[in-house]
């Protein structure tokens, strides 16, 4: 049994189905693919690519500032190919489900006992249905946080989960809360023409991230006119004839058409009445795990954003894999350590393995080789100049240490590098491999090429001490 059927849900109930498992799967009938499909990951995605093509944004580095497919706007606009990925999306999960016999039983479930899940049917809740199983997958994912001093009513103070329902594109947006899915939205109205003011209480934003490139993206979104109010935190947030108000604890008061709340996620559990099954969550809702996917009742299982970090769709489908395979009774390998991050920002950002404030941390030493998309005849062609391609190379033995990219198709340019450290490579190969041309693949070679001339130049120094 699997409550959930978001990314770890869909992968746990179909790994557990190829292994000849009786598999069922709980979820509420209009939430079919979980948060990812129809309210996170691919509708932001989706949205993203609708702003970029709409505004044409990409383009004006050839065809000028002014350059535009559309002139106004509306979220009519941004809204019609967001509908149109998530109904085929779950057109392609439920096939999926369908096609190995996974059994979709529709509402919401909870525990009973241990082995016992209760599902009151969306429709009717106090008709609940029981069901048992041997083995058990909580996949339920994270809801927005919402604090009490927050007045969201859906339409001018929401949260993620509520973007998609607006009744027009702002024209002054306070966004709280500069992590990933702040900054994901913030750079988006910005792209818009909205006036957006990002509000976080830490000094800098997404610090799991290479310093060098945070401030490129932070110069790309101050050129949108996106203000930053950094060391700042909330009071409260009210909601005003025509618009609302946020006040910060410094004194500020920024007024706005609409505030997006986005300051972190809080675990879907409060309904799965974790303590019939002898299982607990934190502060936040997440349930902890052991290396197995395995919660302290051996026989139940959780995966994806409810055991909290990384909380990515990607490692979010592995971790149900393994967690199905473990409970199956499967030889299982550990998730690999070099899972990629990507960012959907405007422009985007992608990297895998370490910073350089981590190896400098951690005093191993390194070389830096770095590639600039405007040196690449592909950056020329469509438009690029400041995106960036930065590697990490180990001064001892050229291993790669990291990669770390900036600019268009960072999120797709990243699987290289990863692919060269998961198979212990050095920079030796991207020194002597052939990429076509053009192509913003090449920027390996150019960066690789980079950081092989320092790391020979400190060589022939060091030989002549």
């Amino acid at each position: 049994m699997v409550l959930g059927s978001g990314p770890g849900g869909q992968k746990a109930a179909i790994a557990a189905a190829k292994l000849g498992k009786r598999v069922a799967i709980v979820e509420k009938r209009h939430m079919i693919g979980g948060v990812c499909i129809n309210t996170g990951t691919i509708p932001s995605k989706t949205l993203r690519e609708a702003v970029l093509y709409l505004t044409g944004l990409n383009q004006r580095e050839l065809y000028g500032a002014s350059y535009r497919v559309k002139e106004e706007i509306t979220v009519a606009d941004l809204g019609m190919r967001t509908q149109h990925v998530i109904g085929r999306e779950i057109q392609v999960i439920r096939s999926q489900l369908a096609r190995n016999h996974v059994t979709v039983l529709h509402g919401t479930g909870r525990f009973l006992d241990p082995h016992t899940i209760g599902i009151a049917h969306d429709d009717d809740e106090s008709a609940e249905k029981k069901v048992t199983a041997d083995k058990i997958v909580i996949a339920t994912g994270t809801s927005p946080a919402r604090p009490d001093s927050v007045e969201f009513d859906g339409r001018t103070v929401i949260d993620s989960d509520a973007i998609l329902h607006m009744e027009r594109v702002p024209e002054t947006m306070v966004v709280v809360g500069a992590g990933v899915i702040g900054i994901e939205y913030a750079s988006m109205f910005a792209a818009l023409g909205t006036k957006v003011t990002v509000v976080e209480r830490r000094e800098r934003m997404l610090e799991f991230c290479d310093l060098e490139i945070v401030e490129a993206l932070k110069y790309h979104l101050r050129d949108l006119a996106v203000t930053f109010r950094f060391g700042e935190n909330v009071a409260a947030v009210e909601r005003r004839p025509g618009g609302a108000l946020t006040l910060l604890e410094s004194g500020k008061k920024i007024p706005a058409d609409c505030v997006m709340y986005s300051a972190g996620r809080q675990g879907k559990t409060t309904e799965l009445c974790l303590e019939a099954a002898g299982l607990a969550a934190d502060a936040r809702g997440r349930i902890s795990v052991d290396d197995n996917y395995a919660t302290p009742v051996p026989h139940i299982y959780a995966v994806g954003d409810v055991i909290g970090f990384p909380a990515l769709a990607a490692t979010s489908m592995e971790q149900g894999r393994l967690a199905a395979q473990h409970a199956c009774g499967e030889p299982v390998e550990e998730l690999a350590d070099l899972p990629p991050i990507g960012i959907y920002t405007i422009p985007e950002i992608s990297f895998v393995g370490k910073s350089e404030d981590e190896l400098t941390r951690d005093k191993i030493p390194f070389e830096v080789g770095i590639s600039r998309y405007r040196e690449l005849a592909r950056g020329q062609i469509i438009g690029d100049s400041y995106g960036m391609l930065k590697l990490l190379v180990s001064s001892e033995d050229r291993r790669l240490l990291g990669v770390h990219v900036f600019g268009t198709g960072a999120t797709e340019l990243v699987h290289i590098g990863q692919t060269v450290m998961g198979c212990g490579g050095t920079v030796d190969y991207l020194v002597n491999a052939v990429f076509n041309y053009p192509t913003l693949a090449e920027s390996y070679k150019v960066a690789a090429l980079d950081a092989m001339n320092k790391m020979r130049t400190v060589a022939r120094l060091t030989a002549g001490m």
